[in-house]
């Protein structure tokens, strides 16, 4: 049985607190003691007299209602999503390199076979499965690009083993990602096109610049660099925890998954309890919920992160904003955009609430060649919503003929 939302005893725990301490705010509130912010002041000041009219204890009443009616969509939404008939993945692909517990999967191989097809490296994040850039037949990037005449290879990261628990980023780039270009290059006869998803594209902003002569275009989506641009409050939150992280991470090696997720959970804590409000009262026969599962299934098959590694990016990338200070270090060099020649596409979810757009337009401006534009979706909903194919896999391919050409 799948094990979302995961952690699940959290997402439980949080959804509870969050409802049922409404009533305990209803004293507060018609006192006027409760904190607003200054902007709510004259809303909060209308809700007050509009309370003072009302039966205190039916109103009182009505809101554990609706708790309780919430509550319950929830867990409904829940267990549907658990018993949802799955169905299997696509096949995949080719692997053409690997390496530990990292593969090279060939998209273009059947297509692009002594075509002479343009190869493009793509590179996902380290956090979540790669499967979210083909993540069915007809939502996936790779299998869109391969279509159009390209010869994509997905970079599959898989869970770290033994040896990878103790990787740092060095590692990942200077090591397996330059090793892995380097197969695509050898296969396709030409340099490629690399394309970096989240973080996957901090680490294919480094491999283009240590490697210029193999690297024809640069696209990069939902990228972070700015990692303190609006995001205060996520930041006090990790400093703060950064003691109690890295001792874990000493102890297990790794920073797991759950752990992971509920940090993300921070990001919305009202996000898992209105999608699945929503799925509960979806047809469970549709394409939509169908999609759904597929989408959360994604969501709770995470891969833990290796000690190092983590720690680079929650304190050297959030709390220490190095890429944007110019101080992120790949094998002892700075990682530079400015030093990347190749043509540059930086496309930046209008919507993302995981990378928000303060912090990846810097790097736009950053790079000498880059062009910037704005996607009108979250993080996700860009690589495998439902419009997905009309507002990047579209752009981003015409974008690449006309860059690779």
């Amino acid at each position: 049985m799948p094990p979302g939302p995961r952690p699940l005893p959290l997402h439980v725990a949080l959804q509870t607190m969050i409802w049922l301490s409404a009533r305990a705010a209803l004293g507060p509130l018609k006192s006027g003691l409760l904190p607003w912010r200054p902007e709510l002041a004259e809303a909060a000041a209308a809700l007050r007299e509009d309370l003072g009219r009302v039966d205190p204890d039916a109103f009182a009443g009505a809101v554990d209602a609706e708790a309780c009616r919430r509550l319950a969509a929830f867990a409904d939404g829940g267990r549907a999503y658990r018993r949802h008939p799955r169905r299997a993945r696509p096949a995949d692909p080719p692997v053409v390199w690997s390496e530990g517990s990292t593969r090279l999967l060939d998209y273009g191989a059947g297509a692009a076979k002594g075509a002479g097809a343009v190869p493009l490296v793509v590179v996902p994040s380290l956090i979540n499965r790669a499967y979210i850039l083909d993540l069915t037949e007809k939502r996936s990037l790779v299998r869109s690009l391969a279509a159009r005449g390209f010869r994509p290879f997905l970079v599959d990261w898989g869970a770290p083993g033994a040896a990878e628990r103790a990787f740092t980023l060095t590692d990942y780039v200077a090591g397996r990602l330059e090793a892995a270009l380097a197969a695509a290059v050898d296969l396709a006869g030409r340099p490629a096109g690399v394309i970096g998803y989240c973080m996957g594209g901090l680490l294919a902003l480094a491999l283009a610049q240590r490697q210029p002569g193999r690297v024809a275009a640069l696209a990069l989506m939902g990228t972070p660099w700015d990692f303190h641009a609006g995001q205060t409050g996520k930041i006090r939150l990790l400093r703060a925890m950064a003691p109690q992280l890295a001792m874990m991470m000493d102890r297990l090696g790794v920073l797991p998954v759950d752990v992971l997720q509920a940090m993300f959970m921070s990001l919305d804590p009202y996000l898992t309890s209105r999608k699945f409000q929503r799925f509960a009262a979806l047809d469970g026969g549709s394409q939509k919920a169908r999609h759904f599962v597929v989408l959360e299934d994604w969501l709770n098959d995470g891969v833990p992160l290796a000690g190092p590694v983590a720690h680079e990016c929650l304190v050297g990338w959030y709390v220490e904003n190095r890429p944007a200070r110019g101080v992120w270090r790949i094998a002892g060099r700075p990682v530079l955009p400015a030093e990347v020649p190749a043509r540059s596409l930086v496309m930046i979810p209008g919507k993302d609430h995981i990378v928000p757009p303060a912090s990846a337009a810097p790097l736009a401006d950053a790079l000498p060649r880059a062009e910037r534009r704005v996607v009108g979706a979250g993080h996700i909903g860009m690589v495998a919503g439902g419009r997905a194919a009309t507002i990047l896999y579209g752009p981003l391919a015409r974008w690449l003929k006309a860059a690779m050409a």
